[in-house]
């Protein structure tokens, strides 16, 4: 009886992390499209805050994209919502979604 206790909380504990990660992972930025470089694998993006890279104001900047086919995507002007990380090559967009 014990021991079941013990792993419904274990088990309860591991469903709010995961939950919490995810959260976290699927938060998307708001931007639009500025500026496309293709060979160089970069795309230019006017953006709100960026809270999980502890941006608390919007800017425009260039980010590496994951993968350049991400570029095929959208074009300059398109709004977008976007998740970036840190990476060791710089700040990376990992998803990029054309808005309707």
């Amino acid at each position: 009886m014990m021991i079941r206790k013990f792993m419904t909380g274990i088990l309860a504990i591991a469903l709010t992390l995961s939950s919490a990660a995810a959260m976290a992972q699927a938060e998307m930025t708001k931007g639009e499209v500025k500026k496309i470089d293709e060979s160089a694998g970069k795309i230019t993006l006017k953006h709100g805050p960026i809270k999980s890279l502890d941006m608390d104001e919007g800017m425009t900047m260039v980010f590496r994209v994951q993968d350049p086919a991400m570029l095929k995507q959208v074009k300059v002007g398109d709004k977008v919502q976007f998740q970036a990380e840190r990476a060791t090559a710089g700040i990376t967009v990992t998803k990029i979604e054309k808005q309707k």
